[in-house]
């Protein structure tokens, strides 16, 4: 029995000693935790929208600060014709539009009735519904406080109009974000694994010693796997347009160029993940577990980045998926070009930049 007592704590002092299994028992559970406690919710906050009051009287002016009050949404724009409603919703400044109509005040006075209409980005159609339905709660609200003790009640109708997304199809919001998941962890983990397979068998030495310089030997291993991926993000968006019916409302070329800059992206962030596992189930573990969570959670795939508490939203701004699927989205569904999404590539192009660099220093201080 003290031979079985004392095996016992020799494991127990095996693992206090790990600090990877201690991370793994204790620190990826509060990671996790904190992270779908904090970023999956269905709610609302600080959304920004903009206003188009055609009548500018009192009974508009309560409405609108009674939205502007609210911890929903946030009054980014005001607007003043609806020629200017496609340019602010493709410059991704806003989710939703609120129309009221021409003399909306007197209307509500002489017709007993008068209309709102809101128009709605419905990329992401959950958001949408939830855009839609705070407001109509609200208006709800407003509509009922201004009616107490009046016999013929005044009714306020919202019309709803969603835009890129008429018919809030789901596969419209799931196949930018599987084509970003997809192409993120196929290119870093195989990009991680291919390079630290080399390292694990000890040939990565031989390689940094030869002839080649340490970015030339890099670029060589990423190259093909380039080429492999160019492949697959091809055969996705023929399915997602043959088989899906996903529209491509823009450039297929810049799509095609903004692809060929992220899968670049992703596996200069391979390379990066090869300079710190020296195994390549080590290397596997940090492509899957350090970059699912963050790409599922904070890219604003499924869930609003806006709903996420502040230091969330902060991180959310490293995470190379999360600009590429704003790229993709403004691509395939609002038909942009360059002209609106020109940060974000220059985002992505920053991010490959500074992985390439970390990574080839890394390895040049490793040759020395």
């Amino acid at each position: 029995m003290k031979r079985f007592t004392g095996f016992i704590k020799k494991e127990f002092y095996h693992i206090f000693r790990d600090r990877r299994s201690l991370f793994i028992l204790f620190g990826m559970p509060i990671a996790q935790i904190l992270l779908f406690g904090f970023a999956i919710t269905n709610e609302i906050n600080n959304v920004n929208i903009a206003i188009l009051d055609h009548s500018k009287d009192a009974t508009t002016g309560e409405i609108i600060n009674k939205i502007s009050a609210s911890k929903y949404f946030s009054i980014k724009q005001m607007i003043t014709r609806e020629a200017e409603i496609e340019p602010a919703f493709k410059n991704g400044k806003i989710k939703a539009v609120l129309n009221f109509e021409n003399d909306f005040s007197k209307n509500l006075i002489k017709e007993r009735q008068a209309k709102i209409q809101i128009i709605t980005d419905a990329t992401d159609p959950n958001t949408a519904n939830s855009i839609t339905n705070y407001i109509n709660a609200i208006l709800q609200n407003y509509q009922q406080s201004e009616n107490r003790g009046i016999q013929i009640e005044y009714q306020i109708i919202p019309k709803t109009r969603m835009v890129y997304n008429s018919e809030l199809k789901s596969v419209f919001m799931f196949v930018p974000g599987v084509m970003t998941i997809i192409l993120m962890l196929v290119s870093a983990m195989m990009t991680s694994i291919s390079i630290t397979r080399e390292k694990e068998l000890g040939t990565m030495e031989i390689l940094l010693v030869s002839p080649l310089k340490p970015f030339q030997v890099i670029v060589g291993k990423v190259v093909p796997y380039i080429f492999l991926s160019i492949i697959n993000a091809a055969v996705i968006v023929l399915l997602s347009i043959f088989v899906f019916g996903m529209p491509v409302q823009g450039s297929l070329f810049l799509l095609g160029v903004e692809s060929v800059l992220f899968i670049i992206t992703s596996l200069a962030l391979g390379i990066l993940i090869s300079t710190i596992a020296e195994t390549q189930q080590s290397a596997m573990m940090i492509s899957l577990m350090g970059l699912m969570l963050p790409v599922i959670l904070l890219s604003g795939f499924i869930f609003p980045i806006t709903s996420m508490p502040q230091p969330l939203q902060i991180i959310s701004h490293i995470i190379p998926a999360k600009w590429f699927i704003i790229i993709i989205k403004g691509i395939m569904l609002k038909g942009i070009g360059i002209a609106y999404i020109w940060k974000e590539t220059l985002i992505l192009i920053a991010m490959t930049v500074f992985f390439i660099a970390v990574s080839v220093k890394k390895y040049k201080i490793r040759l020395e």
